[in-house]
This record gives C-alpha cells, sequence and structure tokens, in this order.
C-alpha cells in the first residue's frame, strides 16, 4: 500500500546514506580506529533521529566495519596485518573466478562495450595513483572494481567483493594516511595503477595475464602495507 511503502522507502534511503557516509569517513580517516561513538552523536551530527542511524551502524558492524558495545555505544573496527592478509587472498582468489568466467562467457555475454566503460573507471584511478591523491583512487577504484565485477551477473558475488575491497581499504588507509601525513602528503609512487592492463588482459581474453595482474597488485599492496606498519 503506498500509505505504508513510502515511509518506509524514504528510511532505508535515509539508513543507507548514512551508512555511505560513515564509510566515507573511515576511509577518509576522520573516523580512526578504535573511535568511539553513540548514535546520539551521529544523530545529532547528521541531523536526524536516532532510528535510521541505529540501522546504518548495526548495518556497518555486520560488514565488519564497526564493533558494538552494548554500554557504550559502537566503535572503529580495528584491523591486524594478519586481517589483511586474508582479506587479500580472498579477494584474489575470488577475482580469479570472476575473470576466468568473463573470457569463457564473453561470446555469449558481449561484454565489449561495458569493459570499455570499466577501462575509463580504470584509466581514473590510475591517474589518481600516479598523483598521490588516496581520497580519489579508492572512490575510482571501488566503482571500477564494482562495475568490473558485475559484468559475472551474479549480484550476491559482485556485493561480496566490493565488500572485501571496502574492508581492506579501511584496513590500508590508516597507514597509507599516517605515511602521508608524516611525509608531507606524498603518496606518489607508492600506489599501484595497472587497472587498465587488466582490463586490456580481459579483452584479450587472456585470464592468465589478469591473474598474473592481480597477484602481483595483492604483493605489492601487502608488501607495501607491511612496510608502513612497521615503520
Amino acid at each position: 500500500m503506498p500509505g505504508t511503502d513510502g515511509p518506509a522507502v524514504i528510511r532505508s534511503t535515509l539508513r543507507q546514506q548514512i551508512a555511505d557516509a560513515l564509510r566515507d569517513e573511515v576511509l577518509a580517516g576522520r573516523l580512526e580506529p578504535g573511535q568511539e561513538f553513540t548514535v546520539k552523536e551521529i544523530a545529532e551530527q547528521y541531523g536526524v533521529s536516532a532510528t535510521p542511524v541505529r540501522e546504518a551502524l548495526v548495518n556497518l558492524t555486520a560488514q565488519g566495519l564497526l564493533d558494538a558495545d552494548q554500554h557504550r555505544g559502537f566503535r572503529v573496527h580495528e584491523h591486524t596485518l594478519d586481517d589483511y592478509r586474508g582479506m587479500l587472498e580472498a579477494r584474489g582468489l575470488v577475482a580469479d573466478g570472476i575473470f576466468r568466467d568473463l573470457v569463457a562467457h564473453r561470446a555469449r555475454r558481449d561484454t565489449s562495450d561495458a569493459l570499455f566503460s570499466v577501462r575509463r573507471r580504470g584509466e581514473e584511478a590510475a591517474r589518481a595513483a600516479c598523483a598521490g591523491d588516496l581520497t580519489v583512487l579508492i572512490g575510482y577504484d571501488l566503482r571500477f572494481w564494482r562495475e568490473l565485477s558485475a559484468l559475472f551477473g551474479n549480484a550476491y558475488l559482485s556485493d561480496f567483493l566490493h565488500r572485501l575491497r571496502v574492508k581492506s581499504w579501511v584496513c590500508a588507509v590508516t597507514h597509507l594516511r599516517r605515511w602521508s601525513d608524516i611525509n608531507g602528503g606524498d603518496l606518489r609512487g607508492l600506489l599501484w595503477s595497472r587497472h587498465t592492463e587488466l582490463v586490456d588482459a580481459l579483452v584479450r581474453n587472456d585470464p592468465e595475464a589478469a591473474h598474473a595482474i592481480v597477484r602481483e597488485y595483492n604483493a605489492h599492496s601487502l608488501a607495501l602495507i607491511e612496510r608502513l606498519a612497521a615503520a
């Protein structure tokens, strides 16, 4: 019935907007690992009621970005290097399966135009990486992988990979932004920028090359974060 569906849709949209905003705050480093806050504080910050805020925080907790404390509210989850290693392994396995399926079924699915669009996202991500612009890179990188994985045609798997990539960025961004603050904000030369090469490998129907690029990406990311964490 319109009278009951309307408010539910509005509330759901508001909940998602708050969840997205808080996720971006974590990715930007404005909400740091271990930082605590309450539903009331977030509701006042965004000028909304407590209900959609609580729903958004519960949703982010289910995604592993926040921890809930029954008596103290919520806090940003603190990931370890072991967490990061596990995320890289998991997302590598998922991506490898997606690439092999895309290559095997390209003729039937006709993904050429979609891959061209994904490549444009990759160009933007690569430019941001080369410029050392972490905020822009994260945005384009997440969109790049979201659109690429969507070609697989399985929304559940695409969503799983997206959440993995968000979590891995959350884990990495703490070390990257700390290093950036110490070194005057310059991340040039540190960030992975081979997005377009990955798309080109898929256009050539070469899953082995795509696998090698992602394997190098994960090795590069892990070595970088381990080095920054040690420093």
